[in-house]
């Protein structure tokens, strides 16, 4: 498809027919699992086995799954429960410096930069067709690590996975460069060549869109590429490798480390033959990754950090139509999103309706085993994230916002925590200031255009923004004026391969997708030759 809308794809998957697999989960497991409508019942008593096999989890350098130098492993937990899905190979700074050689050797003596563009590119198409094919499997895989609904995974993600590689498999030969004319007889080509070896490091709420958002681009251009996943999620993106490797990608060009920031991350960020990073988490980590960057080689950095989006319902909204954007704005990937309308700005003389419907909406939230048909929320990803939104909860009780309803976990094991709204939120609060990451949302009133623009903007980050009202000239005004990479009107997350997103301030340098990514892997550089009795300049 041509663009693939979140939106409107999750309306669909989470309410209309499944798909064979989790049909069937739905259907043999419905003793076993259980659904949560806002309830205090265990969520996840007896969990519905994944239907997939963990067969990836050492590192993969120059081509081959190695374990990791020291010989350590670290646990990735499902978190369902808290239990131990596997043992994945830890990385440190030698497994570091093997990656980097190994992807340096394949840059500068191997064939991918070497390659034709169109050779690049049919790659990057058989890519994406195993992709398709192992759809089920790369869904299964990153539901069971990360918690996120397997429909969500498998009607949204995996689809958008596919659709990216072959966005930027198109790009592969459309690299040009430039002729440019000169004030004098010199012939002047300006040239874009890849950047060299790119180290990537990428978060846990989305491993398999963040995958595609830094390998698409990277290689594409003729770069070769050493990854650090999350060490939340490492299973999908090695399990993406190998499929890389089947398609014909030459040993060296991708290679996938596991392992902790501190030590992989840091080691990465600051190896100085690593000739740029590309990192997407929070900002605080951000700041370390590019004080490293700029300590070791001062090599550039690409960064998309966190966000406190507002989403401003007007006076004239449908209310309940705003009702359920701001729901999904807020609530979508467990509130997990960097780019989650968290402050959401209504209008006085809607708000008290809207704060009713907006409750009611989240007591009808669907809460449940990620892998069960119809569930919409699954559980945070791990059990400091799960703490960390809780403490906001009671920091939201005890600065005298309004609790509507929510704010307590779900069952007795695994991460869930009840869909939480708060109303008579202030702009002080930290509820309101701070990115908390989880299924919280934060009801704000305000009056007119002028303030709710300044409110909006008064906020170190600017990643994004949604704008709800049914008048263009309104429209017109918060667009313009909001500090944010992307304003969504009458719509939210909306995410096409082609559509460029980064942020304003402190929400990160560069942009992720589109045309604009391509410039992240390459650099610019002029071939001045002079021309003798030119025939014209």
């Amino acid at each position: 498809m041509a663009a693939l809308r979140i939106s409107s794809l999750l309306s669909r998957s989470l309410f209309g027919s499944s798909s064979s697999l989790l049909s069937s989960l739905g259907k043999t497991s419905a003793r076993r699992g259980s659904i949560s409508r806002f309830s205090t019942a265990a969520v996840v008593e007896e969990p519905i086995v994944p239907p997939v096999q963990i067969a990836y989890t050492q590192h993969l350098i120059n081509g081959q799954f190695v374990d990791a130098a020291s010989g350590k492993t670290f646990p990735t937990y499902d978190p369902r429960t808290g239990e131990v899905i596997a043992y994945v190979a830890e990385g440190d700074a030698e497994d570091i410096n093997r990656a980097v050689a190994a992807a340096r050797k394949a840059f500068d003596e191997g064939p991918w930069p070497k390659m034709t563009p169109y050779e690049r590119s049919l790659i990057l198409f058989r890519f994406a067709d195993l992709v398709e094919k192992h759809s089920d499997e790369l869904a299964a895989l990153e539901t069971w690590d990360n918690g996120k609904p397997f429909e969500q995974a498998s009607k949204s993600e995996l689809p958008m996975l596919a659709r990216l590689f072959r966005y930027y498999a198109g790009w592969a030969d459309k690299i040009h460069g430039l002729t440019v004319p000169a004030d004098s007889s010199h012939h002047v080509q300006i040239l874009h060549e890849p950047i060299g070896v790119a180290g990537q490091i990428i978060p846990w709420n989305f491993p398999l869109i963040m995958f595609a958002w830094k390998v698409g681009p990277a290689l594409a251009c003729g770069n070769t590429i050493v990854l650090k996943t999350a060490e939340q999620t490492p299973l999908t993106a090695l399990y993406a490798a190998k499929l890389f490797h089947e398609a014909g990608l030459p040993p060296g060009v991708l290679n996938i480390v596991s392992g902790y920031g501190p030590t992989a991350g840091a080691a990465l960020a600051s190896h100085m033959d690593v000739d740029k990073i590309a990192f997407t988490g929070s900002t605080d980590t951000g700041k370390i990754v590019l004080e490293l960057a700029a300590k070791s080689n001062l090599k550039p950095v690409t960064l998309e950090l966190g966000g406190k989006s507002p989403f401003i319902v007007c006076e004239d909204a449908d209310i309940d139509q705003a009702v359920e954007l701001a729901h999904f704005a807020l609530f979508f990937n467990q509130g997990q999103c960097c780019c989650a309308g968290s402050r959401t700005y209504v209008h006085e003389r809607v708000y008290d309706e809207f704060i009713e419907k907006a409750k009611a909406r989240a007591m009808r939230r669907v809460v449940g085993d990620p892998f069960k048909n119809g569930v919409e929320q699954g559980p945070q990803i791990d059990s400091e994230q799960f703490e960390k939104v809780l403490r906001y909860i009671r920091s939201g009780i005890e600065s005298k916002a309004t609790l509507e309803c929510g704010g307590e976990r779900l069952g007795s094991k695994g991460y869930f925590i009840q869909p939480t709204v708060f109303s008579n939120v202030h702009d002080d609060m930290l509820i309101a200031k701070d990115e908390i990451f989880g299924p919280v949302q934060s009801i704000l009133m305000f009056k007119d255009l002028n303030e709710v623009i300044r409110r909006a903007n008064a906020t170190r980050y600017g990643l994004a923004a949604g704008v709800f009202t049914r008048n263009m000239d309104t429209a017109n005004t918060l667009t313009r004026a909001l500090r944010a990479g992307t304003v969504w009107v009458n719509c939210f997350d909306v995410f096409d391969a082609a559509i460029p997103f980064g942020g304003y301030k402190m929400s990160g340098i560069g942009r992720e997708k589109s045309i604009y990514s391509l410039n992240n892997y390459l650099q610019v550089k002029a071939v001045v030759t002079p021309l003798k009795n030119p025939a014209w300049l």
